[in-house]
This record gives C-alpha cells, structure tokens and sequence, in this order.
C-alpha cells in the first residue's frame, strides 16, 4: 500500500479532486492510502440536494466551503480537527459497500491507542455508541475508494449550526439531537496530542504489519491534472450546488440502505422531471436511473415493468422493488392525491 502525500493541502476542492484524479489515474493492481485535512467544510454526499443539507446563511456568514463528492451518503462536517482517509484498490463485488473492511484496520489503531472503536450501523465507527467516524465509497467500475472522517478535535457544535439535519434522520436513529450523537476521538485518550501527531500515529499503525512505508509524491503534470479536475469540477457551482428541479410529487422514506427523497414533476399523467436524492450508496450513477423515467405515463403497473428491467441494487444497495415502486407511486391503486403538492 503507497501512501500518497497531499503536501499539506486545506482546500477541500482541491483535496476532492486529489482523491479523484488518484483514484482515475494511478496505476491499477496496487493499493493507495491518502490522508488530507479540511478547512471548515461541508462535504456533500452525491445523491444530496445541497440546498436542503446546509444552513445557507451560517455557512454564507462563516465563509465555509460547500463541496460535493464523488461518493454517496449523507452531508458531513470537516475542519481543521477532522482526518480524513482513502483507501484506493481494485473493485470488487465483495469490496463495494463492504465497509467492516475498510474500517478494519483503523479501528484496530484506534483500540490500540486505547480508544474502544467499533463499527456499527450501516457504515459509522461509534466509541460508546457516539459517532467518530462516517463512511463512504465510489466505484469506477474498475476501481474504488473506501473513505472516511476521523473526528478527532473538531469543533462539534458546528455540525449542528453549519447542517439542516432532517427529522427523518434524528428520529430513525433515536436521538433528539446530533451534538449527543457524535464524538472527538481525543475525549476517549488518556494523552491528548495535536491532530498532526494524531496522524502521524494513525499512518505508523496502518503500516505497523506491513513493509516500510513507500511514500508517493505528484509530478508537476500530475498536479496540473488535479488542478484542471478542480477547476472544472469541484470549484463549480453547477457540481456543488446544482439546480432545484421542480416538482409536483414529493416523496420520502428512510429505508435500512438510507434515505430516499424523490421529486417528480407529472402533467398530464406523464413524468416530465424525475429527481432522486438521498444519502444511500450505489454503484451505478444515480442519472441513468432517473432518465428511465422522463416522458413515461405515470402508473403502478408501467412503474413496476420498469423497475422489473433494472438491477436496482447498483442503484441504490439491498432494496426490495416492490417497496421502491410504492414509493414512486403508492399502493397499487390510484395516486393519492395528498400527493401532489
């Protein structure tokens, strides 16, 4: 495993579009670890409707960065007490969403430094049942990253101002607040040391069961790569924000694999804008889904042949079909006109 240095970098779109062009370009059959350090940042899941995550006038007010990534699952917070990690392989079935291994060895550093780890839920690390770390992945189809948030010393009041967390999401989970949800690493150590040593241990704990430590450093041509991905990617507002289609139908549902938000416009018994967010993973972009569905009639049974034709898993992960064609329209039977909105 090679880890890659990100020379300091704080930009998160910057350090975005690293883990990207990384992931895009760097030599198959080999393994990479990279390691980076926010500014003050919301980062967006890709499935998310940024708009409806953030508390705009606070993050407008504190000049905090608003960044959409490449991976699913929901909005988080990162600042300058906050690690963040990537581990780059070859894609595999049994990899993809397979977050126990991944997680894996980082847990095993966090118990050895006395920290009581553990994984729980569908991809969060927990220490006595708070929050210290949320999961996510993305598929190239040839390769992948498991990625993850290490909340070591960030300031948590700030997830609380800088997110709208929805309700839905407050009460799955069975708490009545995010601030008693989440954790700093360093409240669970008998020696508390500064973020940059705290990396330092992390990185020495990953390779403690491994050969030396072979560290990659980007070319110039390579940081231009990195650079024109930025610019024409994670620095845009059409990327990061994007726009709010509009719609007439407005359905939601948490289900195991996570929250489904769709929104679809009908005239005339015929879906002319069909939008979809929600912090599940998938492997498949969530676009070719939803283009299967513009300018088809609005009816359970043609919904259901639809979805009959799809792999949905790829979509969205472990979902029934049947559960997915009742959100789209309902029970078997006329669309309720509570509906509409």
């Amino acid at each position: 495993m090679i880890f890659i240095e990100n020379e300091g970098i704080t930009d998160p779109s910057i350090n975005l579009a690293l883990e990207e062009y990384c992931l895009r370009n760097f030599d198959g059959n080999k393994d990479y670890l990279l390691f980076y350090i926010n500014e003050p940042s919301i980062i967006i899941g890709r499935n998310q409707n940024t708009l409806e995550e953030i508390n705009h006038e606070y993050v407008e007010e504190k000049g905090i960065h608003v960044i959409r990534r490449i991976s699913g699952g929901g909005a988080v917070y990162h600042d300058f007490g906050n690690l963040n990690f990537s581990f780059m392989t070859d894609y595999s079935f049994e990899s993809l969403n397979n977050f126990k291994k991944f997680t894996a060895p980082v847990i095993k550093v966090l118990n050895d430094m006395g920290v009581a780890a553990e994984l729980k839920g569908r991809n969060d690390i927990v220490v006595e049942d708070r929050k210290i770390s949320g999961n996510a992945q993305f598929s190239s189809g040839t390769r992948m990253f498991s990625h993850g948030t290490l909340l070591y010393d960030s300031k948590l009041s700030e997830v609380a101002n800088a997110l709208n967390v929805k309700m839905s999401k407050i009460e799955s989970k069975g708490h009545k607040s995010v601030r008693s949800r989440v954790a700093n690493i360093s409240e669970f150590m008998k020696e508390k040391v500064d973020v940059n040593t705290f990396r330092a241990n992390i990185l020495k704990g990953l390779y403690a069961d491994r050969e030396d430590l072979e560290t990659y450093h980007l070319t110039d041509s390579e940081w231009k790569g990195v650079h024109k991905l930025r610019a024409e990617k994670y620095a845009t507002w059409e990327w990061n924000y994007g726009h709010s289609p509009r719609f007439n139908i407005k359905r939601v549902k948490r289900f195991s694999i996570g929250e489904i938000d769709l929104r679809l416009f009908v005239e005339k018994g015929i879906i002319k804008e069909f939008k979809v967010f929600g912090d599940f993973f998938g492997k498949e972009p969530i676009e070719n889904f939803e283009k299967i569905f513009i300018e088809k009639k609005y009816e359970h049974k043609l919904i259901l042949d639809l979805l009959d034709k799809l792999e949905i898993k790829d979509y969205f992960g472990d979902i029934d079909k049947l559960e997915l064609a009742e959100l789209i329209y309902g029970a078997d039977e006329d669309a309720n006109p509570s509906k509409i909105i």
